[in-house]
């Protein structure tokens, strides 16, 4: 049984998730821990429940995304692992830092980066990938066919969509990847999101108002 911890870090209120199944072994999903405090809080809970972590996703390169995969990789030997369409977005992110008055070091780069057609594997678990762009060029979501279970990042959010005003971001491309690729799967899926609330496919289907405007409903 897939077990989903959420964790709401950093100055942006981002959703990071720890996510384990009955081996025990972990993954982490966008940890976004900013400072000591956070780092403190989502170790102790892996070591409170004698997780094993064994990969480093990142459904995209902002900022607010990878704010902890330096901690991660040091503390737990785990290399961020990325869409390769992402790169530049992550290079980016320490000097973004600066500019909104954050400190942060360089990120660490992947030196292997996720290939949409492989399945992430994990315990005696599978995720399917899948290739979400819009807010970002790299953007995926990752999807366990078992729990219907999706973690959306930032594409999808309860009540709303990811930001598209971004740098690599585009507003028809964010929509079809909901609308076209979100919503081929069964609607009564549960969606674990970058930021705020969890929700479901069939919601925001019939009530995201951006979803409805694009789609010509409203």
């Amino acid at each position: 049984m897939l077990q989903v911890k959420k964790f709401t870090f950093n100055p942006f209120q981002e959703n990071t998730y720890l996510v384990w199944d009955h081996t025990l072994e972990c993954i982490f999903i966008d940890p976004g821990c900013y400072n000591q405090e956070e780092e403190n809080e989502l170790s102790a809970f892996i070591e409170k429940n004698k997780l094993m972590p064994v990969l480093n996703l990142n459904t995209h390169a902002h900022i607010d995304h990878v704010m902890g995969n330096r901690f991660i990789k040091e503390k737990y030997g785990l290399e961020p692992r990325m869409h390769e369409a992402d790169l530049r977005t992550l290079k980016a992110a320490a000097p973004y830092a600066v500019l909104v008055g954050l400190r942060m070091d360089d990120p660490p780069i992947p030196t292997s980066f996720i290939d949409v057609s492989q399945p992430i594997q994990f315990g005696q678990t599978s995720f399917s990938i899948l290739f979400t762009p819009g807010h970002s060029p790299g953007h995926v979501s990752f999807y366990h066919d078992n729990s219907k279970t999706l973690f959306s990042g930032d594409v999808l959010f309860q009540g709303g969509v990811g930001r598209f005003d971004l740098p690599g971001g585009h507003y028809e491309t964010l929509m079809n990847s909901i609308t076209q690729v979100l919503f081929s799967l069964p609607m009564e899926t549960k969606v674990y999101c970058g930021h705020g609330n969890e929700t479901s496919l069939l919601k925001e289907k019939e009530s995201n108002p951006f979803v409805l405007e694009f789609v010509g409903k409203l």
